[in-house]
């Protein structure tokens, strides 16, 4: 076998989207790998690299062939193969000929399945290198990109057009084209430290070469912990914390390739204004780190990191400070204009912004959440005045010049309006909280207005929006319902309030424009939203079967649906859970085919076995011992006596006939048999526990 070597594989392109540079560098390695396998061609490690204008990898140790093979080929039946004299017919004969051998050298093989002529091929594996340009080809046309574009007059199509490609197998160039660009072993510097070529002669060179002639820092990691060191440094200078948001500095580290972190100030006067409408300006539109002090304080300065090591850094520091002034100015603005009317004054203006067109406008909308955010409150010990005001509230920052300007800070500031307007201190609160979580793992509602608003909002859209027949498809779901049905689930299960989302939804449906029907679309706005639970609970790595098995049952209160599931993943490392799953399974399929009308109890007078005798006695024992436990949620003691049954069903299926002939025995086993299975399913369907420890 040849020896095997490194693989540089570099795309050069100009400026690529920074939110995006991760996902498709990361894509790009899964997709290479995948190629590889599929090759079966062996390596040892592949190592990404990415910057603003390049996405590479190295292969180490890659074979330099394909291994050779036996490949076993399979010509026409033996009856198609040979005439009624015995002689090859013309399928023989073309088989022989495609395997490139004479007919007599076929062989013949002969299974349960058939008989068939029959041939091993010896095949040859291929070089890597003429393996290579249709590999890189298909890793990159699998790339994550919602829109491809051209450049010049080119057929090829990538998220940005590309320059340069090298590829290096060992020290040797693969000639190739990929995306109408041809391979060389000239990779590029930095846009202005080094814009001009280098030189590659293998993959080692490729890291440190970029760094000393390039001035370009390819490992995103490396490049990324050079920014936090900097900015960390810089913090620590000015006796403060630098908020390194991680979505933020991924971002930073996607826009620079040798990063050079600075410090720039703006008016302390500014910190009157909402540090949230600051921070926002900042981080989001100008990609800065800002500053707290020991308190947490908000301080008067940023840092941000710099594509170059200017010779003049002041200047680049006067610039980023000119930016973030005329912004800060407006959020000023804004802020100060917005005071001079109350929130409740945009009450009113709510009517003139259309929600949704089948469901009205915001103000039809908050009127509905207030409906339900009333009855909501009622059970979960809300004060329901509160509660009404917030929902009354909830939607008026929409009409303020701060949130038309950042959208982002909608319910936030809110918050600081109705504070400005002395409404009490937890509507105000409520007013933000309403709209958590607003992404994944984001803290949720903690006050019970709050917490009522959140999920009356969403409710509101999931049967409205599902009602309109817009349930979510494929990637599609402009209305983020999927986001709004896991909030909904997170607070009620993380909150534990015990809340029906179907008598909730069935209560609602009354509230919606009647022709939308919606009160046709509670079930599979139940089913959609508890669909939801799956991906909740993989997250937490519980196993799916348990999922399956709880859903099976449909509880509609997502606390209780939480706690059958917790019950049901602790049951499944008991001794005796493989055998009652398994028992489980087995009453099932017997009751399924029974046609008789079971009856409803046991009746002990015909038990005529004395492993019929025993199961049955504990069965009704525990119904009545379990009874108590069920109005209580306590799965996990129910199942604890459930698995005591295991030694009892198993002497039952090995000593007493279900089906006897006498039909007052039968049906009096196939109670006892179809009460054990209701105790079963009072916390789950456990025959459907697949994988039990």
């Amino acid at each position: 076998m040849s020896k095997p070597h490194d693989l540089l594989i570099e795309l050069g392109t100009e400026e690529l989207p920074p939110k995006a540079l991760l996902k498709l560098i990361t894509a790009f390695k899964e997709n290479f790998a995948t190629e590889l396998n599929q090759a079966n061609l062996s390596f040892k490690e592949i190592k990404e690299f990415a910057t603003p204008r390049r996405l590479a990898l190295i292969v180490n140790e890659l074979a330099s062939k394909q291994a050779d093979k036996e490949v076993d080929r399979r010509g026409p039946p033996l009856q198609a193969a040979f005439d009624e004299n015995g002689e090859p017919t013309k399928a023989a004969l073309g088989f022989a000929q495609s395997c490139g051998i004479d007919i007599n050298d076929v062989e013949k093989i002969e299974n349960e399945k058939g008989a068939w002529l029959f041939y091993k091929v010896s095949q040859k594996g291929l070089e890597t290198k003429a393996l290579l340009p249709d590999m890189i080809n298909n890793a990159l046309n699998k790339l994550p990109i919602p829109k491809r574009m051209r450049w010049g007059d080119l057929d090829a199509q990538f998220v940005r057009p590309v320059h340069g490609l090298v590829i290096l197998f060992g020290k040797e160039l693969v000639e190739a084209e990929v995306l109408s660009v041809k391979s060389s072993a000239t990779s590029f510097g930095h846009r202005f430290h080094n814009p001009g070529t280098i030189k590659l002669k293998q993959a080692s060179d490729y890291v440190s070469k970029l760094q000393d002639k390039g001035k370009v820092i390819v490992d995103f990691e490396v490049r990324k912990q050079k920014i936090v060191e900097q900015v960390e440094k810089i913090a620590a200078q000015k006796n403060a914390k630098a908020v390194l948001d991680k979505g933020l500095l991924n971002e930073v580290t996607s826009m620079v390739e040798w990063p050079v972190a600075i410090l720039g100030n703006f008016e302390a006067r500014f910190l009157d204004v909402p540090q949230e409408a600051l921070i926002s300006t900042m981080s989001a539109h100008q990609k800065y780190f800002h500053l707290i002090d020991q308190k947490g304080n908000l301080l008067p300065n940023f840092i941000t990191v710099a594509n170059i090591a200017s010779k003049d850094m002041n200047k680049v520091i006067e610039g980023n400070e000119r930016v973030i002034r005329p912004r800060f100015s407006d959020a000023e603005f804004f802020w100060n204009q917005d005071r001079k009317h109350t929130l409740d004054s945009h009450i009113e203006s709510t009517k003139t912004v259309l929600f949704q067109k089948q469901m009205g406008s915001i103000y039809d909308k908050t009127q509905r959440i207030a409906k339900l955010a009333e009855m909501i409150a009622e059970k979960i010990g809300a004060n329901t005045i509160l509660v009404q005001r917030t929902a009354e509230l909830a939607k008026c920052d929409l009409m303020t010049e701060m949130v038309n300007e950042f959208p982002e800070l909608q319910g936030v500031m809110g918050r600081y309006y109705a504070l400005h307007n002395k409404e009490d201190a937890e509507v105000s609160q409520a007013i933000d909280e309403h709209y958590m979580p607003r992404f994944a793992g984001d803290e949720l509602p903690q006050t019970k207005s709050g917490q009522a608003v959140a999920i009356a909002d969403r409710l509101d859209t999931l049967l409205g929006i599902i009602a309109a027949g817009q349930l979510p498809s494929g990637d599609k779901d402009p209305y983020a319902l999927r986001r709004a049905a896991l909030g909904v689930l997170r607070i009620m299960v993380e909150c534990d309030l015990s809340l029906d989302i179907n008598d909730l939804l069935k209560e609602h449906a009354k509230h919606l424009p009647t022709a939308l029907k919606a009160d046709e679309a509670v079930d599979t706005t139940v089913d959609f939203i508890l669909e939801r639970l799956k991906t909740y609970y993989l997250n937490k790595d519980i196993k799916v079967d348990v999922y399956d098995a709880v859903r099976s049952q449909r509880p509609t209160q997502p606390n209780d649906f939480n706690a059958r599931i917790l019950a049901v993943s602790a049951f499944q490392s008991d001794a005796s859970a493989a055998s009652l799953a398994a028992a489980n399974k087995r009453i099932s399929n017997i009751l399924k085919k029974s046609n008789e009308e079971i009856p409803g109890t046991i009746d002990l007078k015909l038990l005529t076995e004395p492993n019929e005798e025993k199961l049955a006695k504990q069965v009704v024992d525990l119904s009545e011992r379990i009874s108590p436990l069920i109005d209580s949620r306590d799965y996990s003691n129910i199942l604890v006596l459930l698995a005591a049954l295991k030694d009892n069903v198993d002497s039952f299926f090995d000593h007493v006939m279900v089906n006897d002939e006498d039909k007052k025995l039968r049906l009096n086993r196939l109670a006892i048999l179809h009460q054990l299975r209701n105790l079963f399913l009072g916390v789950a369907d456990i025959s459907k526990l697949q994988s039990v420890n």
